[in-house]
């Protein structure tokens, strides 16, 4: 990571952080013209982004400060049915931690006007840093109850995300000293990583990491009806000569797989040691 530019805390990412934080626990809405003015910037971030002068030296792209994995819903992964993913891999996580913390509402989910996802299943936070998130939305949660609100979170679909976001820490004003894992909740239609979809694959592959060992095909069942595209977060999917095609900046976040209707797309498994392997990786830059 080259010098940054303005230290820990630079510009853009500054300007993202303010507007997202008058955003962050209100249980009122903004009117919604303002609420997109406030997210003008945060959706367009990976678009400045992408100029390597920058992504170079912006430490919401060190390696070391973003490190998270989105963690598919156990629904036919080859190699995983003695599984149960992701619930195994959050609450090993969840055990770890010494505190935990349930926003009462999801931002994403909230300021979209979800209609599909409730906004009321949100982000689950640990570490100590967890306690500095907005208290007005504040459920400060034991261990059994994080557990139930992350069942809760996947038995709705919603596909957790799951590591350290530096980009969680600036938008909730949190300075950033490695004490805060985020466990988000996702759904395709808000989420605001779905935003990283103009990122270079290689920009991504060192912040959103697949699964250790796991692997997705189209298989020649695919009969090219589009239903993937729509439910994929990164548009990381296209249909090219009749048959959906995977690009390099899918993250194997399994939607598309639970989304064909001719169970064309398969997901495998080859690590039994997954659970390990991801506990012990996002453990290594975050302290919980």
């Amino acid at each position: 990571m080259k010098k940054k530019l303005f230290g820990e805390t630079d510009i853009l990412t500054h300007i993202t952080g303010l507007a997202m934080q008058l955003l962050y626990g209100r249980d009122e809405k903004l009117p919604r013209f303002l609420r997109r003015l406030l997210l003008f910037i945060p959706e367009r971030f990976s678009h400045i982004a992408k100029i390597s002068f920058l992504h170079d030296r912006l430490p919401i792209f060190d390696p070391q400060k973003t490190n998270y994995s989105v963690i598919p819903i156990n629904q036919n992964i080859e190699g995983a049915e003695n599984m149960t993913l992701p619930i195994e891999i959050i609450d090993r996580l969840i055990d770890r931690s010494s505190v935990r913390v349930i926003m009462k509402k999801c931002i994403c989910r909230h300021n979209y006007d979800c209609s599909n996802y409730p906004d009321d299943v949100a982000c689950l936070f640990l570490g100590e840093s967890a306690l500095e998130t907005p208290k007005n939305w504040q459920i400060i949660a034991d261990k059994d109850q994080a557990k139930q609100h992350a069942r809760k979170a996947v038995s709705l679909g919603l596909v957790p995300m799951v590591g350290k976001i530096r980009f969680d820490s600036d938008t909730l004003g949190i300075v950033d000293r490695g004490k805060l894992m985020t466990i988000c909740f996702c759904c395709e239609c808000c989420c605001l990583g779905r935003f990283m979809a103009p990122l270079p694959a290689h920009l991504m592959d060192r912040l959103q990491h697949p699964i250790e060992g796991m692997t997705i095909e189209v298989t020649d069942q695919c009969i090219g009806c589009g239903e993937c595209i729509d439910a994929c977060y990164l548009k990381a999917i296209e249909i090219v000569n009749g048959r959906a095609v995977k690009k390099d900046i899918c993250r194997l976040c399994g939607r598309c797989a639970a989304r064909c209707p001719q169970q064309a797309i398969k997901i495998r498994l080859k690590n039994p040691d997954v659970v390990d392997d991801v506990v012990n990786r996002l453990l290594s830059v975050v302290e919980i």
